[in-house]
């Protein structure tokens, strides 16, 4: 059987660090949210994790107000000479000190404070990614570069990530960071699955142009897609998911019918099939998983064990399909045919318009 493994390692952007197809997220290690895994249960995914091969665990300052950082660099902690081994990521942003407006953001003030309790909390010298959480419209983009290159110089940082900033911003701090020889971005995180596909618009094919790395998030659109949910079967579901914000969309069943005839054709389950499909999408280095139960964290793992078809993929892609922003569908649609008229182009045949002709023109 065909069979993907986690040290089938991948390059991250446009650098020399490799990774794994599926980075261990550790959002829910830790319980100081009452709803997050034990020490003993995080700790038997990071062994597990490690003992298949992954090498990528990402964390942030914010997970369960410290304690991933904490669970991480204890159990490292106790097995001298791993660290180095392994690649860990974490990120800044979210200020863990109510009251004070330099306690978080992206000004080199907070960002390099919020690196110094994350070496403490993780108990190294060293990321090896450092992540920005999100966009913060108050700090110039060009100090926040800067302060992480000088981090870089010094050594506290191997590499800069990105996580959930719009594809203007990013764009802007790469080329910013490239004409003035700072260290670039290598990494994008963000939301993207079967439910969630507006990114193609344009983060994706940002982060493609720039070498820059796509880590998405919630391939399982918060359990919506982890196979608890399904038209076949009534009946509450009892996830936090559910709790906070309730369950699919008519939309989303429609795509989870397909997920599940594709499921059912390959032997595997939704959530192995909905994670294979994020997988193999275009731009996608490795992508994020996590659970809050070694089983289910052995379940998701089974997704390297699926290979889906063309015909599946296909399927998938058309109920799934999003509705992008203007100018995707136009760029796409409209911009070959009035570019090439009907000519080959990359291989690619496009269609003639019903416009100017050369007899036609007047000018």
């Amino acid at each position: 059987m065909w069979s993907m493994s986690l040290d089938s390692y991948v390059s991250l952007g446009r650098s020399g660090l490799r990774v794994s197809p599926l980075t261990l997220g550790t959002m829910t290690f830790g319980e100081d949210h009452g709803w997050g895994a034990s020490v003993e249960e995080s700790e038997a995914m990071i062994a597990e994790y490690l003992d298949r091969g992954g090498n990528v665990i990402d964390t942030a300052n914010i997970y369960t107000n410290g304690h991933s950082e904490k669970i991480i660099g204890d159990w490292f902690a106790a097995r001298p000479g791993l660290r180095d081994r392994v690649i860990i990521g974490t990120k800044f942003f979210a200020n863990l000190f109510p009251g004070d407006p330099n306690g978080g953001g992206a000004g080199r003030k907070s960002l390099v404070a919020a690196l110094e309790n994350s070496l403490r909390r993780l108990r190294t010298d060293y990321v090896d990614v450092y992540w920005l959480h999100n966009w913060d419209r108050t700090a110039p983009i060009e100090e926040t570069m800067r302060a992480l290159d000088d981090l870089v110089t010094a050594g506290k940082i191997r590499y800069v990530g990105v996580s959930d900033l719009p594809a203007w911003k990013v764009a802007e701090a790469q080329l910013l960071a490239r004409f003035r020889g700072w260290a670039p971005v290598i990494g994008l995180q963000a939301e993207y699955s079967l439910l969630e596909r507006t990114s193609e618009g344009e983060l994706i094919p940002m982060a493609r142009e720039h070498g820059i790395g796509v880590l998405p998030w919630s391939p399982l659109k918060s359990g919506l897609l982890s196979g608890k949910y399904s038209r076949s079967r009534a009946g509450a579901v009892d996830t936090r998911r559910a709790e906070l914000v309730g369950g699919p969309t008519e939309r989303d069943y429609d795509v989870i019918d397909v997920l599940e005839r594709v499921a059912r054709e390959v032997e595997a389950t939704p959530a192995a099939v909905a994670l294979a499909w994020v997988r193999q999408r275009p731009g996608v280095t490795s992508t994020l998983i996590g659970a809050r139960r070694l089983d289910q964290f052995r379940a998701n793992l089974a997704s390297l064990d699926v290979r889906l078809a063309e015909e599946q993929i296909a399927a998938l892609d058309e109920v799934s399909a999003p509705a992008l922003n203007f100018p995707a569908e136009n760029n796409r649609m409209l911009a070959p045919s009035l570019g090439f008229a009907g000519a080959t182009v990359d291989g690619v045949r496009t269609s003639v318009l019903p416009l100017l002709t050369a007899s036609d023109q007047r000018y």
